[in-house]
């Protein structure tokens, strides 16, 4: 078994050879709590499609998901991508939600919305910058048994056709793949020449039948191999409350994360967590590897809200619903 010291060693030495010293957050924008497929065996929304019985209801509002593309704008975070379940709305209307929320960021956005047909993706084009294919694991007959309605080959033809736009795919440690699996990591990659790849550490959810997520050696080891033999490539890593605090990973996975070579930390429940014990410890950590955090995660800007949303180019009733709002989750993150 390989080194993991000399293999941090490795790969921090590279990011520092090919990128900034600096490190960034990404925030997920989800448009719902639904998936008609509800099948992958891990996935939180597999435990709530029996609950929901109206799939109208497990949409979020447009306010709230405009409010945080507005709220990533002024903390300096990156909209990692917008993402949903499957069959929660019609074509049209996600074509709408992207170019609102790309309008209200102020730049394109990544879109993971599934396997988009050629003909659907020329609509979301204006908006967008790049497209994400939610593998989870490249070993097929993991995948088959994980996700069981959810093939890989659709997301690979939409690669296929996506052309002039960035390609990422999501990887999520922890579901049963094997240390021999890089290799086949490493071939996908290669054959879809993408520019960027999230990894999650598996997030264990009641009622699945996942209850332990990957020890941090397990999890980094696969970063700092991916940043060794892909210099270049833009890596994205998550992390949850608990893996932050220190509840489910090593104290010092965040530190750790830097030396395997990550461009940015996304997952954390940021507006909810804003400013507590472990989003100053993700601060403390990334200072301790000697990188720069370009947002913050625990100290908000002195902001006129109401100011911010009347300079948006959208419809009065929207405006308003957004003011209303937004006063929720500034007081949520101001309450630490």
């Amino acid at each position: 078994m390989e080194n993991l010291k000399e293999l941090l060693e490795k790969s921090n030495k590279i990011y520092l050879e090919n990128h900034e010293n600096k490190v960034w957050f990404g925030r997920c924008i989800f448009l719902s709590w639904y998936c008609k497929l509800g099948t992958c065996k891990f996935c939180y929304r597999s435990t709530q499609k029996s609950r929901i019985h109206d799939e109208k209801n497990a949409r979020r509002s447009l306010s709230s998901i405009l409010i945080e593309a507005l709220i990533s704008k002024k903390l300096n975070w990156k909209v990692e991508f917008l993402t949903g379940g499957y069959g929660i709305y019609e074509t049209e209307d996600l074509v709408n939600i992207t170019k609102l929320v790309s309008e209200v960021y102020g730049e394109k956005i990544w879109l993971n919305l599934g396997a988009i047909k050629e003909e659907d993706l020329k609509k979301f084009k204006p908006y967008i910058k790049g497209v994400v294919s939610s593998i989870e694991t490249v070993n097929k007959d993991l995948h088959n048994k994980v996700c069981p309605d959810k093939n890989i080959e659709p997301y690979e033809e939409m690669f296929s056709y996506s052309k002039d736009l960035k390609k990422s795919i999501t990887i999520v440690i922890g579901l049963g793949e094997k240390r021999e699996d890089f290799d086949k990591l490493k071939e996908f990659i290669k054959k879809h020449r993408l520019d960027r790849i999230t990894f999650y550490a598996l997030k264990p959810v009641k009622g699945t039948p996942y209850v332990k997520g990957p020890s941090t050696e397990d999890y980094v080891w696969w970063i700092a191999k991916t940043r060794i033999n892909f210099p270049k490539l833009q890596i994205i890593a998550g992390t949850t409350y608990n893996r932050a605090s220190g509840k489910e990973a090593n104290k010092d996975e965040i530190y750790l994360l830097m030396k395997a070579g990550v461009n940015a930390l996304t997952k954390f429940p940021a507006t909810k967590k804003f400013n507590t014990e472990a989003a100053r410890d993700i601060e403390k950590q990334i200072k301790k590897s000697g990188r720069e955090f370009t947002g913050t995660l625990t100290k908000m800007p002195e902001i006129n809200w109401d100011k911010e949303i009347d300079n948006l180019n959208l419809d009065s009733k929207l405006k308003e619903d957004m003011k209303i709002n937004i006063k929720q989750y500034i007081k949520r993150m101001g309450k630490e």
